[in-house]
């Protein structure tokens, strides 16, 4: 008899990665990270039989070496799988945000969707005529030449600067491989690596993604409407939700305004 029952057909199932906040190696609340973000990513990518994975992603950047690390976990996972990956881009995918991005086969923007800034930016202070004014003297003792370098509470050194300026010239030369690998013959014949960012339509004019357009109706399209989606996201550690750990959380919560500020968000 029950042979004879009907047993309902389930929809595909797309597991939906959120990637919003900062990139950095830090544990502060909202952080984007490979140590924290590993457990999800694998578990969107191992539990059940995903049909594709998606990921949302909403971030102005940050660290390069977790952008890396984070977008080649999900390649490699997707490449062992064999599952497709889609990524959906809110208010910005810029810097280590777009490379982030870069992971999808495909790249959905809204319309008003911040895309690119594919540079390299570090920012600091200088702060030795201000200790100087009020007596203070700065003492650093090294063992090698090059140990103390770029000190904010010493006069810039043309030498240190010119240092820094070959580290990010190879940081920035490991963003355009990672753009130009996964993008390819997509990418406009135009300078896209200078650091500018666009908006929406101008991003897939110039190759940046694929097409304009939201989660939802974009994977209801491609998988049917009995499709299934499983959020990941990273939760507020337990103290945060206490209401506890405030002066972290204010500290972090103005260093991102900082970052997405620079793109008038």
């Amino acid at each position: 008899m029950f042979d004879a029952l009907p047993i309902p057909k389930r929809g595909p199932l797309v597991p939906v990665i959120r990637l919003q906040g900062m990139i950095a190696a830090s544990a502060s609340p909202g952080r984007l990270n490979d140590a924290t973000l590993a457990p999800l990513i694998e578990a969107a990518f191992r539990r059940g039989k995903p049909a594709a994975v998606a990921l949302v992603i909403n971030s102005p950047g940050g660290s390069p070496v977790q952008s890396a690390l984070v977008a080649a976990r999900i390649r490699r996972l997707a490449d062992e799988r064999e599952i497709p990956v889609h990524a959906f881009v809110e208010d910005v995918a810029a810097s280590g945000g777009y490379w982030l991005a870069t992971a999808g086969d495909d790249i959905t923007v809204d319309a008003n969707s911040i895309v690119g800034s594919i540079g390299v930016i570090s920012a600091g202070f200088g702060l030795h005529e201000f200790i100087g004014r009020y007596g203070i003297e700065r003492r650093v003792y090294t063992s090698g030449a090059s140990k103390s370098q770029l000190d904010p509470f010493r006069p810039e050194n043309p030498d240190d600067v010119a240092r820094l300026r070959a580290l990010q010239d190879q940081v920035h030369a490991n963003f355009i491989a990672q753009v130009k690998d996964r993008r390819g013959a997509k990418l406009a014949d135009e300078d896209l690596f200078t650091g500018e960012f666009w908006v929406g339509k101008r991003a897939v004019e110039l190759g940046l993604a694929d097409t304009v357009g939201q989660m939802v109706p974009t994977l209801k399209e491609r998988y049917g409407d009995k499709l299934r989606l499983r959020p990941y996201g990273i939760r507020r550690p337990l103290l945060s939700r206490l209401g506890l750990g405030l002066a972290n959380d204010a500290l972090a919560i103005v260093e991102e305004r900082a970052q997405y500020a620079r793109f008038g968000l």
